[in-house]
């Protein structure tokens, strides 16, 4: 298996799981402590140091150190390899999309 869909692997076993997902919102908008992030999450610190290494070896997020804290923020080339393959999606079904609209449009002429 390539690099490539070895990282996008990565990233999509990290984002399967919901409190993950939920820790990328948490840190979209900048560096947060991991207790921050688990009393906005609801958990215990140890469970969202665990999630955290998770989405860490899956290069969603990126870790730095505060003095004695290690701060977190979603780190946004590892989004990049999902939207990556989303992307590939997007020409065929746009252009689905058009010639509906088109022929949709036709039709209401032709009435």
């Amino acid at each position: 298996m390539s690099e490539p869909q070895l990282a996008l692997d990565r990233a999509f076993h990290a984002l399967s799981d919901p409190n993950r997902r939920t820790i990328l919102a948490i840190v979209r908008n900048g560096h947060r402590a991991v207790g921050e992030i688990a009393e906005a999450l609801g958990g215990s610190q140890q469970i969202v140091s665990h999630h955290l290494k998770v989405l860490r070896e899956a290069g969603l997020v990126t870790d730095s150190r505060s003095g004695t804290r290690r701060l977190y923020a979603v780190r946004v080339e590892g989004l990049a390899v999902g939207k990556a393959f989303f992307d590939d999606f997007w020409p065929e079904r746009l252009s689905a999309l058009k010639r509906a609209v088109e022929e949709s449009a036709t039709r209401s002429a032709d009435d």
